[in-house]
């Protein structure tokens, strides 16, 4: 899609607190004047917008405007706007309000895009373009949903051009590795009663001995990444609001992925009675009647760690010789819908992480990333002993804001570590490291002393994905495992039997 090749065309009207026909002649050298200068300031020359017709009837302006992208025809009739509240003030004339009768747009597409769109009453197909029809009014121009709208579907069609494989490119590939299983390690970790099924959707309980070998990973990451690299704990929310997904960039797409988190409209118990009778008679829920009592949700449970870390920043101006800061939270599980299906207990709804977040100057963020890739492999490569690869991934939120050029660089942009899984002869991503840019200072409005760019980075690190893992390549027989692991987990404890 090219963008010099969008045209847009508005017909819309002033509605005036007066009769403005003495004021006529003066409107009519207005709009020369505005097609001349106000209505193409800073376009190109040649381009801009452009009043094509327009009639006075008493306290009505009617206009028709076209234009191209450099100066859109809803950002033309504010500035018209501003200059006729000046113009039909000397006459003692104001505006009451701005209407839309017609608001279409133009859009070049190689294939045409079958989706519903907010504020969109009619979307065809004809000629090589996606033509559009708006149903906004003035408070919709003023809050920039037309922009929004080609953005939005300029993202679709991209989207459609290019999958993952197009943003996944490899970067390096371990040696392979002996590898002492080809069984499934979820199912061998039931049969062994380490680990099982939990009450809810993708969630598992972790036995004593499963337990004993996520926390040996925390015990390494602690020696290896946490220490050496200067990190500190902190403790971030769990229950997430809109707002911080507004600001991170979440609350684009998240919405099929999120545990919905809704309170009670009233916490007076009378108000309750019935909910608490009927399951004293029925023994059964009663969710219709719940669903009644529950307000609008306010957020969702944890689906990424780091954005409500954020809002301790929010809006906060920090010295220069503080940076770079590293901290890091493993406080409580996170909680994702994986619409595209649960498997063992790498992908699961309910899962067990260590985020690392690390902020600083650009070359301090970028510098990091490197010390900590080097941390991942030594670790990968001499305590697990497990055979991967590396990925360059770049996430479509820095195609959508910009940071292309930046991920062609590799420098703003996700690393995948992906395991080979003998079991199904695949690959498996259990490990991320992500540069951000200022994706997330800029969202949460937190600068720098100096004036100079913040930037972030962050990596989650996942229990479960380590250890499918680890087990999918070395089994659940422990004198097999590498000795360095080995002797991190010591002797698994037998706490139960069952008959």
């Amino acid at each position: 899609m090219t963008m010099d090749e969008m045209k847009f065309h508005l017909i819309g009207y002033f509605k005036l607190s007066g009769d403005a026909t003495t004021a006529e002649d003066d409107i009519a050298n207005l709009i020369v004047k505005a097609n001349e200068g106000t209505l193409t300031k800073g376009a190109p020359s040649g381009k801009g917008a452009k009043v094509i017709n327009w009639n006075l009837d008493k306290n009505t302006i009617k206009v028709e405007i076209q234009s191209d992208r450099y100066v859109r025809v809803h950002d033309a009739l504010l500035r018209l706007r501003k200059a006729l509240t000046t113009l039909l003030g000397e006459h003692h004339i104001g505006i009451r309000g701005i209407g839309i009768e017609k608001f279409t747009i133009q859009m070049p597409s190689e294939e045409p895009l079958k989706k519903s769109i907010p504020f969109v009453k009619d979307m065809r197909y004809e000629n090589g373009e996606i033509l559009l029809t708006l149903d906004v009014d003035e408070q919709q121009i003023k809050n920039r949903v037309p922009d929004r709208i080609v953005s939005l579907i300029e993202e679709k069609v991209e989207s459609r051009k290019y999958g993952k494989k197009e943003h996944w490119g490899l970067l390096w590939q371990s040696e392979e590795r002996i590898h002492k299983s080809k069984e499934d390690p979820t199912k061998e970790l039931m049969k062994r009663k380490w680990v099982k099924h939990g009450a809810g959707r993708g969630q598992w309980i972790f036995g004593p001995q499963m337990t004993r070998v996520f926390r040996a990973f925390g015990e390494i990451i602690d020696e290896e990444i946490i220490r050496p690299l200067g990190y500190h704990e902190m403790i971030f929310p769990k229950m997430v609001t809109w707002d911080v997904w507004k600001r991170s960039g979440h609350a684009k797409g998240i919405y099929p992925e999120i545990y919905y988190v809704c309170p009670p409209k009233t916490r007076d118990p009378e108000y309750w009675e019935e909910v608490i009778d009927y399951y004293k008679v029925t023994q059964e829920v009663p969710l219709d009647i719940i669903k009644e009592k529950i307000d609008k949700p306010i957020g969702g449970m944890c689906y990424a760690q780091c954005p409500s870390f954020w809002v301790f920043l929010q809006g906060e101006t920090l010295p220069d010789d503080i940076f770079p800061i590293c901290v890091y939270d493993r406080s409580g599980p996170s909680h994702r819908y994986e619409s595209g299906g649960i498997h063992g207990i790498e992908r699961v709804d309910e899962f067990h992480r260590i985020e690392l977040v690390w902020v600083g100057k650009q070359e301090q963020v970028v510098e990091h990333s490197k010390k900590l890739q080097e941390r991942y492999q030594h670790l990968f490569d001499e305590i697990l002993d497990i055979q991967y690869r590396k990925a360059w991934v770049t996430p479509w939120f820095m195609a959508q804001e910009g940071l292309t050029g930046l991920a062609d660089a590799k420098e703003v942009g996700t690393i995948d570590y992906e395991a080979y899984m003998p079991y199904k002869n695949d690959w498996l991503e259990f490990q991320n490291l992500s540069v951000n840019g200022n994706k997330y200072p800029d969202g949460f409005n937190v600068k720098l002393q100096s004036g100079e760019e913040l930037w972030s980075g962050c990596s989650g690190i996942g229990l479960e994905r380590w250890g499918a893992a680890f087990l999918a390549q070395k089994g659940l027989d422990v004198e097999g495992w590498p000795t360095k692991f080995r002797k991190k987990v010591g002797e698994l404890p037998e706490v139960f039997k069952f008959l």
